[in-house]
């Protein structure tokens, strides 16, 4: 799923969510459906999968389409900024505060707010938002004055909020206020038949010269892949290939490694009954492999900066797969968000624009 050209009227969710899967087509009748009401709707599914796309297509179709529309992720912003993020502040409120701000709540009046990574908002400020969500009123930061808001919140977590309850981390209240309804995005994996679709639709904008063409086994083999990054995965997947083979057609070793950025090229062998072509383990191809040395006779290894390198690359895969958002990065690393952050730093690791 990717950001199409809407022009409003028929068909323009077809622009917004593409393929012609059954998973696909379910998810477009949702998505016509929660835009009848200003219902609060929590979007749950991987990340990756394009619930940011969804609640945006949600927004476009409902009756506040030509309001503002504003996006916020919950887990990239530090825990004492966001209070202001989402309510404003005034001026001198607190250091650095130089003027008076409105926050996305004030500024979306009318429109809808989208509160992706939900499950990583702190717990004082769940007590706020469920407060403004029951009496749609916000306070800004230094301030005493209550203002009216009228804004739809739509709200996106990858993370299993059920447990996250059992374990005091996430307001039950909350849970219930902002899950009205809740819709299930599915997975890439779940809607291979979308990926020639997809392709497609990434390439639209590109020039001639630069868009790849796929054999059959390279098609076949790309709906085998397992796409833990979802359909932000993909994405990047094609613009790679036209950076690396624009105007070429590639086939099952050009699509293995570019699945591989990191990895060193393993050689493949044919399935009996089947016409594409496999790495020896399947799971080569679903993530980078370590590389790993043997000592020659006499001549140690440096351990540590091979672990190091292995680590390096690694976090280069996870922030590519993660378009760059350190808390998603952390996650598929399965480290905390301060972690990741030093070693960010250890290696010299900037973070993408």
């Amino acid at each position: 799923m990717n950001v199409g050209q809407n022009n409003g009227g028929a068909g323009a969710l077809e622009t917004l969510i593409i393929g012609t899967s059954p998973a696909t087509q379910r998810l477009r009748e949702m998505i016509r459906r929660v835009a009848r009401s200003n219902a609060s709707v929590m979007l749950c599914g991987p990340s990756g999968s394009g619930k940011e796309l969804v609640a945006r297509a949600i927004h476009d179709e409902g009756v506040r389409s030509g309001k503002p529309f504003a996006a916020i992720n919950c887990g990239a912003i530090p825990g004492e900024l966001i209070e202001s993020e989402l309510f404003g502040h005034e001026k001198g409120s607190f250091t650095g505060a130089t003027a008076r701000r409105l926050g996305h709540f004030e500024a979306s009046e009318g429109g809808t707010v989208f509160l992706d990574e939900i499950g990583d908002m702190r717990f004082d400020m769940q007590v706020k938002l469920l407060r403004v969500l029951e009496d749609r009123t916000i306070v800004r930061v230094g301030s005493s004055d209550v203002r009216s808001v009228d804004v739809r919140v739509i709200s996106a977590t990858h993370q299993d909020l059920d447990a996250a309850i059992a374990d005091g981390k996430f307001r039950e209240d909350l849970f219930f206020r902002l899950g009205v309804v809740v819709l299930q995005v599915p997975s890439l994996a779940s809607r291979v038949e979308d990926i020639p679709a997809l392709i497609r639709h990434f390439q639209r904008q590109m020039p001639a010269d630069a868009k790849c063409r796929y054999d059959d086994a390279a098609m076949a083999l790309l709906m085998q892949h397992g796409w833990p990054g979802n359909v932000r995965e993909l994405r990047n997947f094609v613009e790679r290939a036209s950076v690396l083979h624009g105007g070429e057609t590639l086939g099952v070793e050009d699509v293995i490694m570019l699945l591989n950025p990191t990895a060193a090229f393993t050689p493949v062998r044919a399935v009996p009954g089947s016409p594409v072509l496999v790495q020896t383990s399947a799971e080569e191809h679903a993530a980078p492999a370590a590389h790993a040395k043997t000592p020659a006779p006499g001549r140690p290894i440096d351990l540590k900066r091979e672990i190091e390198t292995i680590e390096l690359e690694q976090i280069h895969v996870a922030l590519d797969l993660a378009d760059g958002i350190i808390s998603e990065a952390a996650r598929l690393l399965t480290l905390k968000r301060t972690t990741l952050i030093e070693k960010m730093r250890k290696y010299g690791v900037q973070q993408a624009a």
